[in-house]
């Protein structure tokens, strides 16, 4: 059976459900599909992953403090989190992976990091 390529136009035969001449256009056509929702996921992920590098470069030890701004100064982006922990005494924790904060008086924050991040 006859067809045209849904990506490049050029006929082809094949199977009646065949929509594609070959590899290269399925791939170019699922590509060009899924560019949208891949480039909005490889931002965010580019985001968690710069925040979670600066938390871990100010906390080498797994406990410390520091002020937000000290953060904000290397591109921290304090809305981009991959967790919440809310403690029995109510207090929430924000964490990027494995490395976390909790928001202090006064803009201080205690810099943590979860030893067992997978539950």
């Amino acid at each position: 059976m006859k067809k045209n390529c849904i990506e490049c136009g050029n006929e082809f035969n094949g199977r009646a459900d065949k929509k594609f001449c070959d590899d290269s256009c399925r791939s170019a056509y699922n590509n060009k599909l899924n560019s949208d929702a891949n480039n909005f996921v490889r931002n965010i992920n580019n985001i968690l992953r710069k925040n979670r590098r600066i938390l871990a470069e100010f906390n080498p030890n797994g406990k410390s403090k520091i002020h937000k701004d000290k953060l904000m100064e290397q591109g921290f982006k304090f809305s981009y989190f991959t967790n919440v922990y809310k403690t029995k005494a109510g207090k929430v924790y924000y964490f990027c992976y494995d490395h976390g904060y909790l928001p202090l008086d006064n803009g201080w924050l205690a810099l943590v990091m979860r030893k067992s991040y997978v539950e």
